[in-house]
């Protein structure tokens, strides 16, 4: 709400489509409960994640990183219009957020890494979703928060077809969910889930990433 009412320029309340240029949806009111729905879907989503070690940290650090470059360009009087997404006057300092996370981020890691020695729990990883959306809210860059951010849904979306499927038909989808339990089961050591969710989580932000010019 307080993002809605204190708006200097439209682009604040307008969703940015990434890939397609000058593809836009001025939002009004609407802005008020989407943005809601971003903060806490990725708080959530964050959480569900942070099952083994080291998975949601450093996934929420390369998230992190990639927002950061859209508050740089997107708060740059110069390099936004250049680069064709939204110029929100102030954005860049969410930068300095981002790097925080970021280095936060990595330090927690080497005592998170398997076998993890500190465990973030509920209250970092709700924080820390909440932190992601509403960087993306700022920055105008919600859907490619979901691009980048696409193994925080995969783990959402696990869950809600599991629940679903289960109360409907009485029978799962997966073997456990979230779904990087289910790849424990299949007999995957923990390890090689966590690296592989790292990897893909590096080639969704970089996809990410590219939609500053493939436009």
């Amino acid at each position: 709400m307080a993002l809605y009412l204190t708006a200097q320029v439209p682009a604040e309340t307008t969703l940015i489509v990434p890939f397609f240029k000058g593809v836009a949806w001025s939002m009004g009111w609407l802005f008020v409960p989407f943005t809601y729905f971003v903060i806490v879907g990725t708080s959530n989503a964050v959480n569900l994640t942070d099952g083994l070690d080291g998975l949601a940290i450093m996934p929420t650090v390369l998230v992190a990183a990639g927002l950061g470059v859209f508050a740089y360009v997107g708060g740059h009087a110069q390099f936004a219009p250049y680069l064709g997404i939204p110029h929100v006057p102030g954005a860049g300092e969410m930068l300095i957020f981002c790097a925080a996370i970021g280095g936060a981020g990595l330090a927690f890691l080497w005592f998170n890494t398997y076998p993890a020695m500190v465990f973030m729990g509920d209250v970092g990883a709700l924080a820390l979703g909440a932190a992601l959306g509403t960087v993306a809210v700022v920055v105008r860059q919600e859907i490619v928060l979901g691009i980048m951010g696409a193994v925080f849904v995969m783990e959402t979306v696990s869950v809600m077809l599991q629940v679903a499927s289960f109360k409907l038909t009485g029978r799962r989808i997966f073997r456990m969910a979230p779904i990087h339990h289910h790849f424990e089961l299949m007999g995957w050591p923990e390890p090689r889930v966590i690296v592989r969710f790292w990897i893909i989580t590096v080639i969704l932000v970089l996809i990410g990433l590219s939609s500053l010019k493939l436009r």
